[in-house]
């Protein structure tokens, strides 16, 4: 299934918020990390990577990887649940497709409204306003909105 240019520029936003590609291992102390090897998500066992260190103090480590930061506990059951068979970019669309889905924004952007979604989806992605993470770097509504604006006009 092809997403609508309104959902495409939904996931192109949750992207550009969370400042990642489809290769983006979250950032760490250590600064930037990527993936090349798509067959399964980077933190899989069977690539032996420990979890980043995003933060000193407290000590936080993370697994968030791809276009959409996805965690790597999280992508077990939804690679279950979607029969997915790899971590390409497809299957990291339609994971965050479910996962809007599941709350509701999949609904809310179809409709237009996208503050709405943005709203549905701030327990997801910490990078969206009034999400529990506490991590630095969150993006306002105004400037989701702003540049959902620029994404869903057409380029000349």
């Amino acid at each position: 299934m092809t997403p609508s240019p309104a959902l495409t520029a939904f996931l192109a936003l949750v992207g550009w918020s969370e400042g990642a590609d489809y290769t983006t291992i979250v950032t760490g102390v250590d600064g930037q990390h990527s993936f090349s090897d798509f067959s399964d998500h980077p933190f899989a066992p069977q690539f032996g990577r420990s979890p980043v260190v995003v933060c000193q103090n407290p000590l936080l480590r993370s697994t968030a990887s791809g276009r959409y930061q996805l965690l790597y506990r999280w992508w077990v059951p939804y690679k279950s649940q979607l029969g997915l068979t790899d971590f390409s970019p497809a299957s990291q669309d339609a994971v965050a497709i479910q996962q809007m889905r599941e709350r509701g924004a999949v609904d809310a952007v179809l409709a237009g409204n996208i503050q709405q979604a943005i709203q549905d989806c701030s327990n997801i992605w910490a990078s969206f306003p009034s999400n529990s993470y506490g991590q630095p770097g969150g993006k306002t509504m105004g400037e989701l909105l702003d540049e959902y604006a620029e994404l869903r006009t057409p380029s000349v």
